[in-house]
């Protein structure tokens, strides 16, 4: 706030405002969704009805999309649903997994190499 500004009690000035390009409130980056969406395969679109990958964010609408953080998971199963007992999508070996969402003690997100989406116990990631 300015002096002027601090002791009229207004907020400062829209443009004096400067805004962090990685918040959610960033302008940074627009999309505009034009026509239908494209129909998403499950199996390889990281997109579930809370969150979805950013890179869908021009083909297919979603309440928040989310930029995944590349994280190194240990060997073991990618899962179909956050449950152990849930279908095995694919063997993971120490690869790349792009992260897009921990709860419950389950990462969801996909395997970089080809794309494949899943969950895996969040304690197999590493930084």
């Amino acid at each position: 706030m300015t002096v002027s500004n601090a002791i009229s009690g207004q907020p400062p000035a829209a443009e004096s405002r400067t805004r962090n390009a990685d918040s959610s409130s960033s302008t940074v980056d627009r999309f505009t969704l034009s026509g239908p969406s494209k129909p998403l395969d499950p199996a390889r679109d990281a997109w579930r009805g809370d969150l979805a990958d950013i890179a869908l964010a021009s083909a297919h609408f979603a309440p928040h999309y989310v930029k995944p953080v590349t994280r190194v998971v240990n060997a073991g199963p990618l899962h179909q649903k956050a449950d152990a007992a849930s279908n095995i999508v694919a063997d993971l070996g120490e690869e790349n997994f792009a992260l897009l969402d921990i709860t419950g003690g389950w990462a969801w997100g996909y395997r970089l190499s080809d794309h494949l989406v899943g969950y895996v116990p969040a304690d197999r990631l590493k930084a």
